[in-house]
Parts: structure tokens; C-alpha cells; sequence
């Protein structure tokens, strides 16, 4: 069973520092457009390592939809 939570990143703050990517297990978090970091639903285990991380805390975990992939 996938996991109930999924990170989102709040793409507006974002600085693309990378501190997420790094930590991420599963590779879930790229750094788009050179601008900010943007999960994968589909790769994201809702570990909460990247929020963590982060060091300008704009990552959160979120309820995961059944539409965001990974639950039936």
C-alpha cells in the first residue's frame, strides 16, 4: 500500500538550494527550470525527509489524493 502522505513544495518561495533532492530515497524531487524543487507523486513515499531538510521550511506533507498516484 502506498503511502497516505506526499510532499509539496511551495514553488513560490523556493530558492533551488537542492537540500531536498539530496536527502530524497526515492528521487522524487528535481529542481525544475533551475527555479524550484517539484515532486514526483508518483516516485514520492511521503517519507518527510525532505521537509525536514529544507532549510526555508516551505516543503509540507499533504494528505495525498487517490488521483496523485499510488492509491486505489
Amino acid at each position: 500500500m502506498a503511502s497516505k502522505r506526499l510532499a509539496a513544495v511551495d514553488t513560490a518561495r523556493c530558492v533551488a538550494c537542492g537540500c531536498c533532492v539530496k536527502v530524497c530515497p526515492r528521487r522524487a524531487i528535481c529542481i525544475s527550470n533551475g527555479y524550484y524543487a517539484s515532486v514526483d507523486p508518483a516516485l514520492c513515499v511521503g517519507c518527510g525527509k525532505c521537509e525536514k531538510e529544507c532549510p526555508a521550511c516551505i516543503i509540507s506533507m499533504n494528505v495525498r489524493e487517490a488521483a496523485e498516484g499510488g492509491m486505489a
